[in-house]
C-alpha cells in the first residue's frame, strides 16, 4: 500500500511510469534528482501521508525508493 502510493507521487514528480520504480531505484543514480527534487518530493510525501516535516537528519539517510518507504512506514 505505502510502496504503490509513494510510486505513483514518485512518477509524477519524476516524468516516469511506476513500472520503473522499484524499492532499489535510487533518487540520485536512478532518477538523476538533486536535492531540491527530494525535497520537493518530500514534502509531497508528507501531505499524502498525513506526516510531519521530515528533518534535515533523516532526508541525508533517504537514498532509495525503499529508504522513504521504511521513513513512512515508522512515521504513520
Amino acid at each position: 500500500m505505502v510502496f504503490e502510493k509513494l510510486s505513483k507521487l514518485i512518477a509524477e514528480h519524476f516524468g516516469i511510469s511506476t513500472e520503473d520504480i522499484t524499492m532499489d531505484t535510487s533518487f540520485v543514480e536512478d532518477l538523476n534528482a538533486d536535492s531540491i527534487d527530494l525535497m520537493d518530493l518530500m514534502m509531497s510525501v508528507e501531505d499524502e501521508f498525513g506526516l510531519e516535516e521530515v528533518e534535515e537528519s533523516a532526508m541525508e539517510s533517504i537514498k532509495t525508493v525503499g529508504d522513504v518507504v521504511g521513513y513512512i512506514s515508522d512515521h504513520i
